[in-house]
């Protein structure tokens, strides 16, 4: 992972905004609620031949396709995360810390909920093998708990790179996007030409790190420069291009299957979105500074990677628990996608998201703990956010078991000590004790 010391603040001329932005908060905290909310509709339970069956309840159904238009939310999340990271790092580099310094921080942020979410997960699994449940559905639970994990491999990475990727912006931010977006198109091209499938995981990188640098112009006034009708015409613009990729076959029309692997059509969706947000900016602002929308944006604010990382093994939970009920009261669960299951659909979403949020309450603290101090080496610090990376791809690609959780929860662990300052060198105030993950 190449990283580059950060630019200078005289490269970087657009000035800060002022605080924190309301309407920006509320809208990380409803893609974040947006992501439960589909995940956990998407969670299927049934008992067949008097065992659990786990599903993708979404599968071969019609209706993810308009569920998908409405809570296909990341392309805004990753838009949201290279705004609030792009000023993340001026502030950084305001207070006169380095790219090494918010690097550390975002280590820290992401990996230490993680590592601990996957510490207990892995110790789950085992007491549910020394349980006696059967290893085919311990599988498949570690299979399901590693599936959203990709989320956290990819943010990682996009923000480690973010101060390069700034410092690209401030010399050239036309062709810098341009060249993301390019490279996106061009393996969809490569994907679709060759048939090879595995190509298309090369997006994995340019489309969400396009989608990031997209949220550059948002956060350096560049998109609110531009005229109402021009940013209308955009954002009505990848919409007919979208639905013309839909029709034509070029892309799926459930966004779900253009994220695994990610594809161009997702950079429209960004685009859309973008548009949408920018156009309705003051009236989100206002709506966001309500005591509702307000408290829902801090209380998620505070927990965003809690709440990601422990929202499936609570949707998991739930799903073996109603299983076994329903073996031991012989009262069948409903079938996916029928009458009866939409029916029970609010009272599960309902829970899914309450138990969520108690979960999310408890560990609190594991996520909001001040960052240590940052190493003095960006190399070490890059090599840190790459080992978080491997760690996380571990659990993606072999699964999640007691073994790959223990491999995992150690190379996290090694990640973050590394980003952090020895005690030999350390001395007077961390820099990282001055970053915050915005």
């Amino acid at each position: 992972m190449a990283i580059v010391e950060a630019p200078s603040l005289t490269a970087l001329r657009d000035p800060l905004p002022a605080g924190r932005d309301t309407a920006i908060d509320f809208l990380r905290a409803v893609c974040v609620a947006g992501v439960v909310l589909l995940h956990a509709i998407m969670v299927g339970v049934t008992v067949v031949d008097g065992s659990p069956v786990f599903a993708n309840a979404s599968e071969g159904s019609w209706w993810i396709v308009p569920v998908s238009w409405v809570l296909q939310v990341m392309p805004l999340f990753f838009i949201i995360g290279g705004f609030a990271g792009y000023i993340s790092f001026r502030r950084t580099q305001a207070r006169g810390g380095a790219a090494a310094s918010f690097m550390a921080a975002r280590v820290h942020r992401l990996l230490r909920p993680a590592l601990f979410a996957t510490g207990i997960v892995g110790a789950a699994l085992a007491a549910l093998s020394i349980a006696g449940v059967p290893a085919d559905i311990i599988a498949v639970a570690g299979f399901r708990y590693s599936q959203p994990l990709w989320f956290l491999a990819v943010f990682l990475g996009c923000q480690a790179l973010l101060p390069a990727l700034a410092m690209a912006h401030a010399r050239k931010p036309l062709i810098t996007v341009a060249s993301l977006v390019a490279a996106a198109l061009a393996v969809d091209a490569l994907r679709a030409i060759t048939g090879f499938e595995w190509v298309g995981f090369l997006n994995l990188a340019f489309v969400w790190l396009a989608l990031q640098q997209i949220g550059f112009f948002l956060a350096d006034g560049t998109i609110d420069g531009r005229s109402r009708r021009a940013r209308a015409i955009a954002g009505a613009s990848a919409s007919i291009t979208l639905v013309g990729a839909f029709t034509t076959g070029v892309y799926s029309p459930d966004l779900i299957a253009n994220i695994n692997p990610p594809t161009g059509a997702l950079l429209l969706v960004g685009v859309v979105h973008l548009s949408a947000v920018s156009l309705l900016r003051d009236r989100i602002d206002a709506f966001s500074r309500r005591p509702a929308p307000a408290a829902l944006a801090a209380f998620v604010n505070r927990r965003t990677m809690t709440i990601y990382l422990w929202h499936m093994p609570t949707l998991l939970a739930m799903a073996g628990i109603c299983a076994m009920a329903s073996l031991g009261n012989g009262i069948a669960l409903p079938e996916p996608s029928t009458l009866a299951w939409w029916v029970s659909r609010p009272l599960w979403l309902a829970a899914a998201l309450t138990l969520t949020a108690a979960i999310a309450v408890a560990f609190t603290r594991v996520e909001t703990q001040p960052s240590p101090p940052a190493a003095d080496s960006t190399r070490r610090i890059a090599i840190a956010a790459a080992l978080g990376v491997a760690s996380v791809v571990l659990l993606l690609v072999a699964g999640t078991t007691v073994l790959t959780a223990a491999l995992a929860a150690g190379g996290m662990l090694l990640s973050q000590r590394l980003a952090r300052r020895s005690h030999q060198t350390a001395g007077g105030e961390g820099v990282a004790d001055l970053v915050r993950v915005a």
